[in-house]
């Protein structure tokens, strides 16, 4: 087995981005505004079955609860036709005083919409809301286990490799 290769990404200033649209208007995506941390849960466990998501399965309710009410954290769910499509959640980084930046903590799709084209739609979403929080930096970090695509997506919506913090 191969070691994994973890690569940082970020943005320094919204006129970075370069947005991919979805031209299908069956793909819709959705702030969850009330914070259910059993949908959250379901969201990374299916998303990242397939990417070995492993840190937080050994989460207790608890935990997943605290996670999803945190007043830092958005979730935002994607649908096709009304099926969960995928999601992102967005990290409000920063201590009192210092600049905030926000971290796209989890990102994907679910299986039966891997391919479809909805990927670079999903992630210029995840980057305009990041940027709506006012941060002086939008980051993310992927991995060699992630979706084969996954790096190529971050970089065409015009993030920026950095070194490993």
């Amino acid at each position: 087995m191969s070691a994994v290769i973890t690569t940082y990404l970020e943005m320094h200033d919204p006129a970075e981005l370069r947005p991919k649209a979805c031209a299908d208007e069956r793909f819709r995506i959705l702030e969850c505004s009330v914070p259910q941390w059993q949908f959250n849960r379901f969201l990374y466990f299916t998303v990242g079955e397939a990417w070995s998501w492993k840190d937080k399965r050994v989460w207790t309710d608890e935990e997943w609860r605290e996670h999803t009410e945190s007043a830092r954290l958005r979730t935002f769910a994607a649908y096709y036709d009304g099926s969960p499509a995928g999601y992102y959640e967005l990290h409000r980084g920063g201590s009192p005083g210092a600049p905030a930046e926000v971290e796209i903590l989890y990102f994907g799709l679910m299986p039966a919409f891997l391919g479809r084209g909805f990927g670079g739609a999903l992630l210029t979403s995840a980057i305009e809301e990041a940027w709506k929080m006012r941060p002086r930096r939008v980051w993310v970090h992927t991995c060699s286990l992630d979706h084969p695509a996954a790096l190529q997506n971050y970089q065409a919506r015009g993030m920026k490799i950095y070194p490993n913090p």
